[in-house]
């Protein structure tokens, strides 16, 4: 089974062709332009020197979040647009899990963390077992706190991932803690090719129209407006 995964969640945005789980492209580019101007040329890139076409593909997969709010609605256009032409079905990937498959060597407790501002982060722990992220937990929106607390009282060893990983490092008090080295700390295509491989295998896809984002909590203009309504 080929995939397509392109994934454009946080800054940087990777696409890359796998097949059975076997990496066979990787395009990644975090040079500051949107993902809109990055994330397509990728994906012709890669199809071009693989010398494959997009009919090639068995299916497609994107992370739709939680994350950037832009960058998720730019890889789930893009995504429908590709998979809509090809016929292709889709699979979800939760940014939080692709970052897992980052660190499956370590025994210790996945903790994949993203800042989601004002306090707060989202997050979700992985266990892994025999080099496959195992979820301890959904993905969800938390304070810090509550996190922190959390890891406490669990009493386990962990190692943390994704944009909120430095952030939590340097302000939680664990007692068994460490950071993922910076090279394997954030969401790729590779990482979320592998969660996709699972969702396809288990038949959790869906049509190209069906995509949605997975944003656990409504956008900052969304609730701004919202609370300007309720002062009214």
């Amino acid at each position: 089974m080929k995939i397509l995964t392109l994934e454009s969640s946080a800054l940087a945005a990777s696409a890359c062709i796998t097949e059975d789980g076997k990496l066979l492209a990787q395009s990644y580019q975090n040079s500051g332009l949107t993902h809109s101007t990055t994330l397509l040329p990728m994906v012709d890139h890669i199809l071009q020197t693989s010398r494959l076409k997009i009919t090639d593909m068995d299916g497609l997969a994107i992370t739709a979040g939680p994350g950037s709010f832009t960058g998720v609605r730019i890889g789930i256009a893009t995504a429908k647009g590709l998979a809509m032409g090809a016929e292709l079905p889709c699979a979800a990937v939760s940014s939080l899990a692709a970052m897992a498959w980052g660190v499956t060597l370590t025994d210790r407790v996945v903790c994949a963390v993203m800042d989601a501002r004002a306090g707060q982060v989202y997050n979700a722990l992985f266990e892994i077992q025999d080099g496959v992220p195992h979820r301890l937990t959904p993905d969800r929106v938390i304070t810090k706190k509550e996190l922190q607390a959390e890891l406490i009282s669990l009493e386990k060893a962990y190692i943390l991932v994704g944009d909120g990983a430095e952030m939590c490092y340097n302000e939680f008090i664990l007692s068994d803690c460490i950071l993922a080295p910076a090279h394997l700390r954030y969401p790729s295509a590779a990482g979320a090719a592998m969660e996709a491989q699972q969702l396809f295998e288990h038949g959790e896809t869906v049509p190209a129209a069906q995509l949605a984002p997975l944003y656990l909590r409504q956008p900052q203009a969304v609730r701004e407006r919202l609370a300007r309504e309720q002062k009214q």
